[in-house]
């Protein structure tokens, strides 16, 4: 398969490339495209065969259910069979953006590859003028996760699609870089109080100055089989090829340890604020300034992915404080370093 990346823009041309994505996707196909948190992989979220078609390409396990993304807010009553006040709410005030709302799916209107067999389903309404632009012209709901093969880091640009997917999907829709760099959070109001299953560019404080009291599970707490699940939560993914680590954002620990590691032959690829620059690392990659967790954000996918085109044989990457984006930020990271921090000796 041959896949065509075209670029849309303000012009005249962007309207021929809006009308062969939504060529494509009418016939079962699939089209990557931007949305302001990452790169998404879309397929007509009410046909089930164009569905699985999004599993295969990205080789994701069939029982990790899909968020599915709308143009307009009134689309919403069309899958959902209550909508929740607190969702109105958090529609009314988040909408478009970085938010997916966990509610209850209406029977036999989504495919069931979506739901991956649950009878909730993920919505949100991206905050992106190419993801509204298609999903408008398109006048469909569209299944989107990241746009990558499954495991590895989100793409924010349309050039990390096209490493993981050219030859497995037919389009990219290429809008440049994504804004917040980190996927949305999902939020479960089918719970009381609602409970955070991923957290993302939308924060716990942020939510709570709106709908009062929301849960967010800690770490080992997501690990419970009690703790809800969601899209993107079952898996390891975020991971490069060489091993993630993580380690405090502390100079002295930073240092010590690429002196052990390069004692025991290792390359050293370092993600780190910018105050690290000078540490003797063989490959550094900056997530911008220190204690700046909207830099990290914006910068950590595409730092990783970095790494690959490196002779790194271990990743450092240092820390940050769970507040606010920040546990986002350190969700991800745990995936990515399957919980490993290193320790100095």
């Amino acid at each position: 398969m041959k896949t065509v990346c075209k670029v849309v823009e303000n012009n005249v041309n962007s309207q021929t490339n809006y009308a062969q994505a939504v060529d494509i996707l009418n016939s079962g196909g699939l089209v990557a495209f931007p949305t302001e948190t990452v790169y998404g992989l879309g397929a007509i979220a009410t046909d089930d065969n164009a569905v699985k078609n999004i599993f295969k390409a990205k080789g994701r396990p069939a029982d990790n259910p899909l968020i599915v993304h709308i143009g307009t807010k009134g689309e919403v009553a069309l899958y959902i069979d209550d909508i929740p006040e607190v969702a109105k709410t958090c529609m009314a005030v988040f909408w478009p953006g970085p938010l997916t709302l966990i509610m209850s799916a209406k029977p036999n209107i989504l495919a069931s590859s979506v739901t991956a067999g649950l009878e909730t389903v993920g919505i949100r309404m991206p905050d992106h003028p190419v993801a509204l632009a298609l999903l408008q012209q398109l006048k469909k709901p569209l299944a989107a996760p990241s746009a990558n093969r499954s495991g590895k880091p989100s793409p924010t640009e349309a050039v990390h699609v096209q490493e993981d997917l050219d030859g497995y999907i037919p389009y990219i829709l290429d809008g440049g870089a994504t804004g917040i760099g980190l996927e949305s959070t999902v939020l479960d109001v089918t719970h009381e109080p609602p409970v955070i299953l991923r957290p993302g560019g939308i924060t716990k404080e942020m939510l709570e100055e709106v709908i009062g009291p929301v849960l967010q599970p800690t770490q080992a707490e997501q690990k419970l089989e009690s703790t809800p699940k969601a899209p993107g939560m079952k898996y390891t993914h975020y991971a490069p090829n060489a091993p993630v680590m993580l380690i405090d954002c502390d100079w002295q620990k930073v240092s010590l340890a690429i002196d052990e590691l390069q004692a025991q032959s290792e390359k050293i690829a370092l993600l780190a604020p910018n105050s690290f620059m000078m540490s003797k690392a063989d490959f550094f990659f900056s997530l911008g300034e220190e204690n700046c967790q909207e830099d990290m954000g914006i910068a950590l996918y595409q730092a990783l992915r970095a790494c690959d085109q490196t002779e790194a044989t271990v990743i450092l990457v240092t820390a940050t404080s769970t507040d606010g984006v920040g546990a986002a930020i350190m969700n991800r990271l745990e995936k990515a370093s399957g919980g490993n921090w290193y320790i100095t000796k």
